[in-house]
């Protein structure tokens, strides 16, 4: 694979979203949960609901073709409306997935790199994210970048980084 790429995620990327966010809550590999059951998910509007709105903020990661990679976006969530890994309202969560081809090649790492920049250009504090047990990649990527546990909900710790 040649060099990662990283554009911003426009209007027209939310389906491509809506793939990568099936294939983050598949990370097993199993089809676990299917694009329609997600499409009926209360958690999907949060995630991607009414994209892009003015406080959204993503990447989408390409390849020299152009073909997309992976992707990595965040959205402040209200406490009325919390995601899997809601911290706080100022908090952005970020949801990222990497197309299985792409895995292992630093593609995640560009992205969150990306993200980090992104948002602390942009003032925010810090940046949520939830993660199952059990997906010890998604995990160790996560604490390269700098991210800890502060919470736990359901099978999943909830993980923080400062901006």
């Amino acid at each position: 694979m040649g060099p990662v790429l990283l554009r911003d995620a426009t209007d027209d990327d939310r389906d491509l979203l809506l793939d990568l966010l099936l294939e983050a809550y598949n990370w097993t590999g199993e089809p676990r949960f299917t694009l329609e059951w997600l499409r009926s998910d209360p958690h999907t509007a949060r995630y991607l609901g009414g994209w892009r709105r003015p406080d959204d903020v993503g990447l989408v990661a390409v390849d020299d073709t152009g073909a997309a990679l992976g992707a990595v976006w965040a959205r402040p969530l209200p406490a009325t409306e919390p995601g899997y890994g809601y911290v706080a309202d100022d908090v952005p969560e970020l949801t990222m997935a990497v197309l299985p081809g792409a895995r292992g090649q630093g593609v995640g790492s560009a992205l969150l790199g990306g993200l980090v920049d992104r948002l602390g250009g942009l003032g925010y504090r810090a940046l949520s994210l939830s993660v199952e047990d059990g997906n010890t990649a998604a995990r160790a990527l996560y604490e390269r970048h700098g991210f800890v546990v502060v919470g736990r909900n359901g099978g999943s710790d909830t993980m923080l980084r400062s901006l």
